[in-house]
């Protein structure tokens, strides 16, 4: 008989707190009062596309931004995007929503209506651990005051 799925809480933590971290670089503190930011992602010389962070929500306590990346390099990457609550309180940030799907589950019975895998949702916060590292790596942020003006993110 085949073992069902039991998410790792605290794997999936650790991935959460590390992502907080990323996005606390991505946008520090001195940039509250921008709504939106601009990463160009540029490696060994290469335009890979551009990274957008969206703030949509903001709470006393929580933050939720639309991350998105537009013209990739390359066909092959369908220009993901995903919805991001940031937990100021828990020093956390988690997937809530990924490629229009509305909701992530902590678990999932497989099959299922969206042929989501039982671990979906630490695979998306995996992903997402990723997608925030190589921002930082190869990221370029472009000024809100000057957009012909780049500055190193890291």
């Amino acid at each position: 008989m085949k073992k069902r799925y039991t998410p790792d809480i605290a794997e999936l933590g650790a991935t959460c707190e590390a992502n907080y971290l990323r996005l606390s670089k991505l946008r520090p503190a001195e940039l509250d009062s921008v709504d939106t930011l601009h990463y160009e992602l540029f490696a060994e010389g290469h335009y890979l596309g551009v990274i957008k962070l969206s703030l949509t929500e903001r709470s006393r306590y929580t933050d939720t931004i639309l991350l998105e990346q537009t013209h990739a390099a390359g066909r092959w990457l369908n220009d993901p995007h995903m919805l991001v609550r940031i937990y100021h309180d828990a020093s956390m940030a988690e997937v809530i929503s990924a490629q229009g799907h509305l909701r992530i589950d902590g678990f999932n019975d497989y099959p299922n209506d969206n042929m989501h895998l039982p671990d979906e949702k630490s695979q998306l916060n995996k992903f997402l651990a990723e997608w925030l590292s190589i921002c930082l790596r190869y990221g370029h942020r472009k000024n809100s005051l000057d957009d012909q003006a780049n500055v190193w993110c890291s």
